[in-house]
């Protein structure tokens, strides 16, 4: 990914294929990853594409970011280019 200009628009999340979970920023905590969830290190996974940690896409209106432990974070909304 570019680390400059727009971030990729990835469209929405595929339930038939491979997505990290999707966190609200505001309540991301080491407690929200105790559901079924083997966590990766390293990359997010969007509609089968792995990310690397410290990525940013936009899924619709969303910003979203790849912390840690293969979670997206929501880090707002997206500005249109």
């Amino acid at each position: 990914m570019k680390t400059t200009g727009h971030p990729l628009d990835v469209g929405a999340p595929d339930p038939e294929r491979k997505n990290s979970p999707i966190l609200d920023d505001d309540s991301y905590s080491e407690e929200d990853l105790t559901f079924d969830f083997e966590p990766e290190t390293g990359v997010c996974y969007f509609n089968d594409k792995a990310y690397r940690v410290g990525d940013y896409v936009c899924s619709g209106n969303e910003l979203l970011h790849c912390e840690e432990r293969g979670v997206w974070v929501k880090r707002g909304p997206c500005r249109p280019t």
